[in-house]
């Protein structure tokens, strides 16, 4: 009788477990959900700019006729099969579109523009202090423009990272703030958030919920140590947190820049909704393929490998202790120009290479600090390379060497930050070059807590899909698959 009762509560347990998440699934298969499932997953589509229009139009025609606008209770059924013909006519426009005078969010991305210039132009007159105190995290400015107003928060944090990065605040400007409109990213992710690109494509604004805002505010302290202490992580970068009405972000983009990529992919380690329908041979469409699509394949880095597979470990390491699963490694390749590979074998800009790619702290250099960790200055490799001392110089040609050097000098910061020599590019931290191919590699999505729901979801996909593999896992079990599939599909 005693060992009934632990498998009855058991059976209860799982009965409430399989009704909540029946529940969520039923809702998960509302109108709205089928319109998104009539398409491939992530898919982004390139369209010239008069299909723009035609877009702002369907969606204008939309409001006209009522879709999305429910005034009586009794023609609600019929409003809300209205809202989501309307809502699948938009759906069928994926990709990336430019944000003007007609477009929804004009006026918001205008609001951006004006709010982030006044922000950046403060930073520019007031250059922040080397070292953050605790009231540079918890800083929290409000400027009132004309008809609205915009939070900035721990300014001086972010704007501290930017210059560790090698981005000056003018540029940074100038590609948030110039006249040309912002371009609207549209998926048919699960994600409710908005995504805009700036019209370079260097940088992604995306609207955030409160709790996530929070997550990474409450975090920040550990995520800038961390990348402190690993300059060369593959973290994304987030670069500045505002709230216009919504709270949004600005991060670096990892597929920067995209103008050669051949494939791109959102690893998550798992099988469970892990494929999506490529695109067809000669479309405009870029599809944003997973992991059963990358079957087969291999990153092909000789010996940058052992690299990628060290930092993999140290980057996840930490989302671990951050309790974080559900994020992606995002990865695209494009192949490397014979004139590409033979400069990354240049002596002089071996050298060079390396003393950029040191910590500061620990490079020969002063000036390192306001560039990039492994930003080549063509011009002065040249002087760089008689600056080294020969019995160096068998170390710097070898990143591998520089880890096992000694304990002292660039080889000791090698070992101790895992660093690496990097590629002459304005995103060189994302970009790893193999024998053949550039491959475009970081770690994004980084606010799924694994919460009380999560654990409900988890048992209940456990039962779903007996012997597979899904996304919603403990941290410790995410990290180590996610670490296994970089190790099995790396070369």
């Amino acid at each position: 009788m005693s060992e009934a009762r632990p498998m009855n509560c058991l059976f209860v347990l799982v009965a409430i477990v399989t009704y909540i998440l029946l529940c969520q699934s039923l809702a998960s298969h509302s109108p709205f959900h089928w319109a998104l499932a009539t398409f491939p997953a992530n898919t982004v589509a390139f369209f010239p700019p008069d299909l723009c229009v035609s877009m702002a139009q369907v969606e204008m025609s939309v409001t006209a006729t009522g879709v999305g606008v429910s005034t009586d209770h009794q023609g609600s059924g019929k409003t809300k099969r209205r809202r989501w013909g309307g809502l699948r006519q938009r759906w069928k426009l994926l990709g990336l579109f430019e944000i003007d005078q007609h477009h929804e969010f004009y006026g918001l991305t205008c609001m951006m523009k004006e709010g982030l210039a006044a922000a950046i132009q403060t930073t520019i007159d007031n250059e922040p202090s080397v070292q953050m105190s605790d009231g540079d995290f918890k800083s929290e400015v409000t400027r009132n423009h004309e008809n609205f107003t915009m939070d900035t928060f721990a300014g001086p944090v972010f704007a501290s990272l930017r210059g560790t990065l090698g981005i000056s605040e003018q540029e940074y400007q100038q590609s948030l703030c110039s006249e040309n409109c912002y371009l609207q990213f549209i998926s048919n992710s699960k994600s409710k958030a908005d995504f805009f690109l700036t019209n370079d494509k260097r940088f992604f604004l995306k609207t955030q919920n409160q709790r996530e805002v929070n997550f990474l505010l409450g975090n920040l302290k550990l995520y800038m140590e961390h990348l402190k202490t690993y300059p060369h992580s593959l973290l994304v970068k987030f670069l500045g947190v505002h709230r216009i009405k919504k709270y949004f972000i600005v991060m670096q983009s990892v597929f920067y820049p995209d103008d050669r990529i051949n494939e791109r992919y959102d690893i998550k380690g798992c099988e469970v909704s892990r494929w999506t329908a490529p695109a067809p041979e000669g479309s405009p469409i870029i599809v944003v393929l997973k992991d059963l699509n990358f079957e087969g394949q291999y990153i092909k880095l000789d010996r940058q490998r052992s690299w990628l597979l060290q930092q993999v470990e140290i980057d996840t390491n930490l989302l671990k202790r951050l309790n974080v699963l559900d994020y992606s490694l995002l990865l695209a390749h494009q192949p490397l120009h014979s004139d590409e590979r033979n400069s990354s074998l240049s002596f002089a800009n071996v050298i060079m290479r390396a003393k950029r790619s040191v910590n500061p702290a620990c490079g020969p250099s002063k000036d390192v600090v306001t560039s990039v960790p492994g930003a080549v200055q063509e011009e002065n490799a040249a002087s760089s390379c008689a600056d080294v001392d020969c019995s160096q110089k068998s170390q710097i040609l070898s990143p591998e060497k520089a880890k096992l050097g000694g304990g002292r000098g660039e080889s000791s910061c090698f070992k101790a930050q895992n660093l690496r020599l990097l590629p002459d590019l304005k995103n060189p931290l994302h970009v790893i070059d193999g024998p053949e191919q550039r491959y475009f590699i970081g770690i994004i999505d980084i606010f799924t807590v694994y919460s009380f729901k999560k654990r409900l979801e988890h048992w209940w996909k456990t039962l779903r899909h007996l012997g597979r593999t899904f996304s919603t896992v403990s941290p410790p079990a995410y990290r180590l698959r996610l670490c296994r599939w970089v190790q099995d599909h790396t070369l």
